[in-house]
Order: structure tokens, then sequence, then C-alpha cells
């Protein structure tokens, strides 16, 4: 039976859909791992605060006794540091300047931060790139991490993920609401954003594809190393 445009038009919404819940769903796991990590960092800070507290009272217990007293400051102190330590220190905002100073490891994740901070004030097809661009770093992090600082390929990346993109979101944010949507020079601030977003994705995309495939070649050096080497040894055996 053949396909009425109706039906194509209806399967390429349902596309859409199910690709734009896999976005979203994307953007929730990774901000609930974040929240996870902060939580399970916190509560190991309280874990060594409460352990050293009830160590140090053993120590001084068995020196001499601490008495009912002894005890309840023990308890008063256990339940300060927990509620100290659940609260505080405070998550810091992640900011563009701070971009600037952190490892080029840890930059791309630190940027994911920041653009999902900005997210809600973004167009909604920003939005969607914003999302993709975040997938795109989550798998630039770990390919940065025997990267040396001084490689012009470091410099590249630090200048685009840690400066370009940025800018690029807080140039828009200047303009002000209701010229976001006004046409200049042919275009809104709104396509502007987006274009601009897009062509940051495809080189985040390239750098990374770059990068495996240095790692790729040295895997295939390495194989070819190995099979001459293992060869040689049959033949000479």
């Amino acid at each position: 039976m053949m396909q009425t445009e109706v039906d194509r038009q209806i399967a390429r919404s349902s596309e859409y859909l199910d690709r734009t819940r896999e976005r979203y769903a994307s953007v929730r796991d990774r901000a609930k791992r974040r929240r996870e990590g902060e939580i399970l960092r916190r509560v190991g800070r309280i874990a060594a605060a409460d352990v050293a507290i009830l160590i140090g009272a053993l120590v001084v217990g068995w020196v001499s006794p601490i008495g009912m007293g002894g005890a309840i400051l023990v308890m008063a102190l256990l339940i300060a540091a927990t509620l100290f330590l659940a609260i505080f220190p405070r998550p810091r905002p992640i900011s563009v300047e701070r971009l600037h100073e952190v490892p080029l490891r840890a930059l791309p994740l630190q940027t994911e931060q920041w653009l999902e901070g900005q997210r809600l004030a973004l167009p909604a097809p920003a939005r969607t790139l914003a999302d993709t661009i975040g997938m795109k770093l989550e798998t630039l992090a770990p390919q940065l991490a025997t990267l040396d600082e001084n490689e012009p390929a470091a410099a590249e990346i630090r200048k685009l993920v840690g400066e370009q993109l940025p800018e690029l979101v807080r140039g828009y944010q200047r303009v002000p609401e209701p010229l976001r949507r006004e046409p200049r020079n042919g275009r809104t601030p709104d396509e502007q954003l987006v274009d601009g977003l897009k062509v940051i994705e495809e080189e985040i995309g390239q750098m990374s594809a770059q990068l495996a495939q240095g790692d790729l070649d040295l895997l295939a050096t390495r194989g070819r190393y190995l099979q001459i080497r293992y060869r040689d040894d049959e033949i000479s055996g």
C-alpha cells in the first residue's frame, strides 16, 4: 500500500518528536548525573567529618572518661558537622571568566554545564543545538585527558569551546528581547545565533573526529608493529 503525503508527514513528525524526546532525555540524564555526583561528594565529606569526630572522642575517652557532658558535646558536633557540610560549600556558578582558567581536560564539561544554565534564555532552535553541542562536549572531554596544553590543537579547542562559544551566546543575550526577532542585514539575531551554533557544533565534531583519528592511527600502527614482530618470531622459530 502506497504512503500518502499525509502519512509521510506524520512519519516525519513522529521521527522529529522521537529525536526531541531523546535530546531532552539526554539533557535530564546529564543533569541527574551531576546532581548525584554532588550528593555523593557531600555524603563522603560528611562521613569523613563524622568519623574524625568519633575517633577523636574515642581517643579522648581512652585517656579520661568523657562523661554525659562529653557525649552530648560529641552528639552536638556530629549534628553540626552534618548540617554544615550538607549545606556548604555551595556550588560555585560557572562564569565565562572561570572557563578561561580551568584545565583543558575539564573545559568541555565545565562549558557544557555553563551552556545548560543558559539554555532557557535561548530560542527553541538554539536549545536543540545547545543540547547537541552538550553531547559532543561530553564525547570530547575524555579525548583531552592526554592532550598537551601546549599543542596547537589544545589552543584551538580552548579558543572555540572556552571563548567563542560563550561569547556568541553572551552576545545574543545582550540584545534586548524585542529586537531579537527583528531582521538586521537580512537576518534576525535569533537566526544569527542558530547559524553560529551550527558552525560551532560542526567544528567540535571535526575536532573530536581528528583526535579520534589520531588514536586510531596510533592503534593501527601498533597493530602493524605487533603483526610484523610476531611474524618475524614465527619465521625465526
